[in-house]
């Protein structure tokens, strides 16, 4: 009798044709005896966990456990990169090739939990992990996203900090700082040369004019007294964005980074400059009032047309 047999896979394509009854059996002989192997190569070194981003075999999974080793299986690599960082261990693609320093030892529990209908893999109480995961958990989906860029706004806060530590008062104290002493060097420009400072200072009172519109309150008389404390009481004052109240920030608690703050304003200003370096804009299409007028003046001469190809 001759049985063929053909195994397509993504990465494989393996084609037999037995003549015998008997080859059957000695090709699953050969099939254990080879994942046998590889069982033996990784329980050689005595692990507790063994992570694949493939498929783990039932006949595998067997040896592995009667070593009392547990398998994770189907990681993306993304995942595998950051366990590898977390337990200071190395991704190894042979097995012949595993060597006691690329066993991870450094995560302290490894643990399996149930929220809801799904079942998440913990590595935690590592020495010194240089990779982590945060899990998230919502109501809905809508909440777990809001939640999700919060957190990633919170992170990236936490990152301009790192990099540039400065900071500087916020609810909108830096823009009427600004505008305060533009309107004040203004003053002592004679001309039309001190309207550019005026209209840089009306543009930055933009943000804390915001705050109290989003409080509710009276924004012209808010207003008012926020440029008055800023001539007589110091830069640090600006809005309260519950109450609409103004306070001092440095009390309050409440501060924003420099590095976002310079980028904001530069990047304002660039815009504008752009914007005043365009003299006039040039439309490629007329308009049909124009197109009409032209008609009616007898000045308008239609488009060629391409004589037909028979």
């Amino acid at each position: 009798a001759v049985v063929s047999t053909q195994s397509t896979g993504g990465e494989s394509q393996t084609n037999m044709e037995f003549m015998q009854e008997t080859d059957f059996r000695k090709i699953l002989q050969l099939e254990e005896n080879y994942i046998k192997e590889i069982c033996d190569d990784i329980i050689a070194l005595k692990p507790d966990l063994v992570l694949t981003e493939k498929g783990v075999s039932d006949l595998a999974q067997h040896f592995l456990l009667k070593a009392g080793i547990s398998a994770i299986r189907r990681l993306r690599k993304s995942d595998m990169n950051r366990v590898a960082r977390a337990v200071g261990g190395q991704i190894v693609h042979r097995t012949e090739e595993l060597k006691e320093s690329d066993v991870g030892t450094e995560c302290g529990l490894f643990e399996i939990k149930k929220f809801g209908d799904e079942y998440f893999t913990f590595l935690t109480k590592c020495k010194n992990p240089k990779a982590c995961t945060i899990l998230l958990r919502g109501a809905s989906k809508d909440v777990l996203m809001e939640v999700e860029r919060n957190l990633q706004d919170a992170m990236n806060v936490a990152r301009n900090v790192m990099l540039d530590p400065f900071l500087v008062p916020g609810g909108g104290a830096v823009e009427a700082a600004l505008a305060h002493r533009l309107n004040e060097k203004s003053k002592a420009i004679q001309g039309v040369g001190q309207w550019p400072y005026r209209a840089l200072a009306e543009a930055l009172k933009v943000i804390p004019k915001t705050l109290m519109q989003n409080c509710g309150v009276n924004t012209i008389r808010t207003m008012t007294n926020l440029t008055a404390k800023h001539a007589t009481s110091g830069p640090t004052w600006g809005v309260d964005g519950e109450t609409g109240n103004i306070v001092d920030m440095e009390e309050f608690g409440v501060w924003d980074t420099l590095q976002v703050k310079s980028q904001v304003l530069k990047t304002a200003i660039e815009t504008a400059i752009l914007l005043l370096r365009i003299d006039d804009i040039v439309s490629g299409v007329k308009k049909q009032s124009d197109i009409d007028a032209e008609k009616m003046a007898g000045k308008f001469q239609p488009a060629p047309q391409e004589p037909a190809e028979e």
